[in-house]
């Protein structure tokens, strides 16, 4: 699958398998963060794999959009070092979670981005220092069902694009 075809394909995956993610592939997705560009080559980020069921239920509980993160076979939660890099730390984090993404997907994996948690719950829970800030989290498994068969409804590009000017 190429990288548009992954762009294509994407969806955001609330139910799983209770199938279990290879090392093999979980690696994959994790090379793909770590080869991210980052403001000033700072690589800011800082990501946590999660794949114990009661810390699963713990962040599940911290954000009510979070819920199914419970059946979630990986949830890999993306950290930023505020002091590292102030300004830019989010959005490095984001575009190595969104290499994750693309990467999952073209190994035939769901993912969702989960922004509802409580941060300080987090930072407890996984012991993060107080220098890095929780940007996101990706719920990581193999769908439940047929992730193709409803196509999400976007703009046209004339509606979201201007050539010089606005």
């Amino acid at each position: 699958m190429d990288v548009f075809e992954a762009i294509q394909n994407r969806r955001s995956i609330r139910t799983y398998k209770s199938k279990h993610v290879s090392k093999k592939k979980l690696n994959r997705i994790l090379e793909a963060a770590r080869l991210a560009p980052s403001a000033s080559n700072m690589q800011p980020w800082h990501f946590i794999v999660v794949t114990d069921s009661e810390k699963r239920r713990k962040l599940a509980e911290g954000g009510r959009y979070a819920k199914f993160l419970v059946k979630s076979p990986v949830v890999i939660v993306g950290c930023g070092d505020q002091e590292a890099s102030p300004k830019w730390y989010t959005v490095d984090v984001t575009i190595a979670l969104e290499h994750m993404v693309l990467t999952a997907t073209s190994e035939g994996l769901g993912t969702c981005w989960i922004g509802s948690f409580t941060e300080s719950q987090v930072k407890e829970l996984l012991r993060i220092p107080e220098n890095y800030r929780v940007v996101a989290m990706l719920a990581l498994g193999y769908p439940r069902r047929n992730i193709l068969k409803a196509t999400p409804r976007r703009k046209e590009l004339t509606q979201i694009v201007g050539f010089e000017e606005f």
